[in-house]
């Protein structure tokens, strides 16, 4: 999609902007986020006098510790995310008031999961601040990927994200913990709403060329979090837990948002436009094949440790 083509889906889809924009403002509530960290388990640390972290003080499992780790410091790369859709919406009218708005609102998420994680010491806050200065000296770049593009994996990226929170909430063990990321998780899912009906409307306006982005954003669909040191250890154990898996990711993610746009019931595509739907259904096939897999993997592996336990 050329530059001026870009232009002109902009001007086409800022009526739908403005209506989703007007809808996210009624749907969503305000909330405080000190209102969810248990403030009064908090303590000073080495340096004022307290006492250093150690895991012993951790009430959290170390797989719960890792799932916290990593969707904190996803969400600590804000700046990079406010940049990089600033520069595909642009900063007037409906479009730069949804990203300020936005931005505002992933703001929270991050202060209320860090100060949770120190008050509780549930991670080690040096390897936390750590890992935060790599993560945002690295950045996220989406190699100014087009505009189809951008709604299509932030439509995919924020249900994976709500997904990933409550998920990890569940899992971890405690109620506070399970709150708060409910309630981060809220925010997520509206966000999705609102990209997941731009998308749609961007369907009714360039059909052929938004399959392609589809096809092209499930294919190489990689969470932002994965410039975090370790990652892909880390989303390993996360995966082995079941807290976010690929059968999560296939079943939970991708599927939702595919029979919400109707991509496998649209007519009139052109040959293009067939080809991306073609190509995206050969790989749903792999990717379904490959959970099936790991799942009977993982089930083997978890009748193993069982067995020797016993």
């Amino acid at each position: 999609m050329t530059t001026t083509e870009s232009t002109h889906l902009l001007l086409d889809l800022e009526p739908a902007v403005t209506e989703n924009l007007d809808r996210h403002l009624e749907m969503a509530k305000d909330w405080m986020p000190h209102e969810y960290v248990p403030w009064s388990l908090g303590r000073d640390f080495a340096d004022l006098g307290g006492e250093a972290w150690n895991p012993e003080q951790s009430a959290l499992s170390p797989i719960a510790r890792t799932a916290l780790e990593v969707n904190l410091l996803t969400e600590d790369n804000l700046p990079s995310y406010h940049r990089e859709i600033e520069r595909a919406f642009g900063r007037d009218g409906a479009w730069g008031t949804w990203v300020h708005r936005w931005t505002a609102e992933e703001g929270r998420h991050a202060f209320c999961i860090r100060d949770y994680l120190l008050v509780t010491r549930g991670v080690d806050p040096d390897e936390l601040e750590q890992a935060r200065m790599q993560v945002m000296q690295t950045g996220y770049d989406s190699e100014e990927k087009p505009i189809l593009n951008v709604l299509a994996y932030v439509s995919f990226q924020e249900l994976a994200t709500r997904v990933s929170h409550r998920n990890t909430g569940k899992y971890a063990g405690d109620p506070v913990a399970e709150k708060l990321l409910t309630r981060v998780s809220t925010d997520e899912n509206l966000h999705m709403v609102f990209y997941r009906n731009l998308t749609k409307a961007a369907l009714d306006f360039a059909p052929n060329a938004t399959m392609r982005a589809i096809t092209d954003e499930v294919v190489h669909f990689a969470m932002p979090g994965a410039i975090i040191p370790g990652f892909t250890r880390k989303a390993v154990q996360i995966a082995q837990a079941g807290i976010y898996d690929l059968r999560v990711h296939h079943d939970e993610v991708v599927w939702p948002l595919l029979r919400h746009w109707k991509v496998f019931e649209l007519e009139g595509l052109d040959a293009e436009g067939e080809k991306a739907r073609t190509e995206l259904s050969a790989f749903l096939a792999r990717i379904d094949a490959q959970a099936t897999r790991f799942e009977e993997q993982r089930a083997r592996t978890r009748e193993r440790l069982a067995a020797k336990s016993g």
